[in-house]
């Protein structure tokens, strides 16, 4: 197994660095283009679980490092709640639903697979 020596290492942070790129580029649709409040909302959310994921590798103790861990996770959890309100408000189409759902998903799975690590 190759070691982790730097955050762009982590499996997590590479699955929620391509969930944040697909963010930013759905959310230059036209209805999330006009309801600025929900698209920053959404955008701030997702990008916390690529930051947190990168700030809690670069903490000294492992306490710390799951906090910020766990942080990410929270985070997955607000982005994928706002994916139920785009579907019920058809802001996107059902294929990038399912696409951001998937890559939530999978990042937050991994995310906690590594605070599960931490803690062993």
């Amino acid at each position: 197994m190759k070691k982790i020596e730097r955050f762009e290492d982590l499996k997590c942070w590479q699955e929620s660095r391509i969930l944040v790129k697909r963010v930013y580029e759905l959310t230059n649709t036209e209805y999330l283009k006009r309801d600025w409040d929900t698209r920053s909302q959404f955008r701030i959310a997702a990008l916390s679980i690529m930051n947190n994921i990168a700030e809690g590798f670069g903490r000294f103790s492992k306490k710390e490092k799951i906090r910020f861990f766990e942080y990410s996770s929270s985070s997955a959890s607000e982005v994928k709640s706002m994916l139920y309100l785009f579907q019920d408000l058809k802001y996107l189409e059902e294929q990038q639903l399912n696409f951001l759902f998937e890559q939530v998903a999978t990042t937050q799975k991994l995310t906690l697979g590594l605070i599960r690590y931490l803690k062993n």
